[in-house]
């Protein structure tokens, strides 16, 4: 399961960039999908999610780790988070705003294979027999994921329970820290491409696709209780718990490496870098990147950049 935590987050923040590029993928993916309608009112829930600073006699950088999808009723936006949002003058994601055609055009690019092909057509008899009865358990049509690679489809499919069950995009934190940062008039820029994110994937060989695509189906009864787990520990600030849950027992180490360690490192050296320049500047990324070993803080740390948790 913790190799589907980390496949999975990887997939939630992918889900994330494609919905607030056009907010099309995950939608139209599960497009005839009906939602459960939760009982009752929504029930309020205080989160203090953790929050780092760094900063120099002119600069001033927070951290700020995110949840791509959550349910609704958890309040987090308040306290020091509020306060260093409202006072810092850009928001930094992990990729910058983009227009629907700049999307559609990447995931075309990136996720569609080649003329010809399908992906029903690269499994074994029992693989599509266990790939088909998650579909229908979905009420989608068996060749709903056809024409994509199976990243894609692994990337799309693993929300579906979460959708179900509550969550959206609309709740996560990005889209509501992008939906202020707009109407505030701030600029916001992006530490890496969304060509670069589905990159990752679409890099990954073909055997190591299906297997990860099989993997997400195995894991699909359970994943909304097991990321009731990463949002509980993102909800009381538990940085090392969280990192526990998303980022343990690393079975892929080529997969850790760039999904997740080369990806901090990058990051650190960019924030180590913007020290030179002065200003207030509020950075919002995975949870999974600030927290344990190889963190962003981490490797802050090694290039002798101390980091003071704030909330």
């Amino acid at each position: 399961m913790n190799r589907i935590f980390r496949t999975f987050s990887a997939a939630l923040a992918l889900v994330g960039a494609l919905a607030l590029g056009s907010a099309t993928a995950a939608q139209q993916a599960g497009h005839g999908l009906e939602a459960l309608d939760p009982a009752g009112a929504v029930t309020i829930q205080e989160a203090r999610p953790a929050l780092w600073k760094v900063a120099d006699a002119d600069t001033t950088i927070y951290l700020f780790g995110t949840i791509h999808l959550l349910p609704p009723g958890i309040e987090w936006y308040s306290g020091p988070v509020a306060q260093a949002f409202e006072a810092s003058d850009v928001l930094v994601t992990e990729i910058p705003e983009l227009t629907a055609g700049e999307t559609q055009e990447v995931v075309v690019r990136r996720a569609i294979l080649p003329k010809g092909k399908s992906l029903r057509s690269g499994m074994r008899k029992k693989e599509l027999a266990k790939f088909d009865t998650a579909l229908m358990g979905f009420n989608l049509p068996l060749n709903a994921f056809d024409t994509y690679k199976p990243w894609y489809a692994a990337v799309i499919l693993s929300t579906l329970p979460l959708q179900q069950r509550g969550f959206d995009l609309a709740n996560g934190v990005e889209a509501q820290l992008a939906a202020r940062n707009k109407a505030r008039g701030a600029p916001r820029i992006g530490l890496e491409t969304l060509d670069y994110q589905l990159g990752l994937f679409d890099g990954l060989s073909p055997r190591v696709q299906k297997e990860y695509l099989l993997s997400v189906v195995d894991a699909l009864p359970t994943i909304d209780t097991e990321v009731g787990k990463i949002v509980s520990a993102w909800s009381a600030g538990d940085a090392e718990g969280l990192a526990g849950l998303m980022n343990a027992d690393q079975e892929d180490p080529a997969m850790m490496q760039a999904l997740l360690t080369n990806r901090n490192k990058a990051w650190a050296q960019w924030l180590k870098a913007r020290l030179d320049a002065p200003g207030r500047v509020f950075v919002a990324v995975g949870a999974g990147h600030l927290g344990g070993k190889d963190s962003v803080q981490d490797y802050l740390a090694r290039g002798g950049v101390v980091s003071q948790r704030v909330q």
